[in-house]
């Protein structure tokens, strides 16, 4: 085979799989459903995360992996993977659960940095950072969700 045959068979190949993903394609949505404490085992904490995936396309959705990371104030407190969630549907919806356990050292470096602060009861910053691997040639979905908490808001009513 001379290089122009190569070329031209390399194109095709390239001009094939990108027609698989279609010009309709959407983005699926994913966001952050739920947050909770899990019963620990020895004194790592660990973490139930839900997260809700929308899938807007007519093909189903097969999810190969997914990648994660929790951050408190810039501290990296929980990184996880997961795999083999459950198929979504097309034009359909539905929920992931992940396990975590966080940073026992970075957890330990965060709370004596708010301890040391001057305003302890102030609100921390969070950031929910996710890749979620669609396999094949789909491109991967990032997430990222950013925000306060303040645990320590007045909940009284006027």
């Amino acid at each position: 085979m001379n290089l122009r045959a190569i070329t031209i068979f390399a194109l095709t190949l390239l001009m094939s799989a990108c027609a698989t993903l279609g010009p309709d394609y959407e983005e699926p949505t994913v966001t952050l459903s739920s947050f909770r404490a899990l019963p620990a085992e020895g004194m790592i904490p660990a973490f139930e995360i839900g997260l809700r995936i929308i899938n807007p396309n007519a093909s189903a959705l097969n999810l190969e992996g997914i990648v994660y990371t929790i951050s408190l104030d810039d501290y990296e407190l929980v990184k996880g993977v997961g795999k083999d969630f459950p198929v979504i549907e097309g034009y359909s919806e539905g929920t992931v659960k992940l396990t975590a356990a966080a940073n026992l050292l970075t957890g330990i470096r965060f709370l004596t940095n708010r301890m040391q602060m001057q305003d302890q009861g102030g609100p921390m910053e969070y950031e929910f950072k996710a890749k979620l691997d669609l396999g094949g040639l789909y491109p991967s979905i990032r997430i990222k969700e950013k925000g306060d908490i303040n645990l320590n808001q007045d909940k009284r009513l006027n």
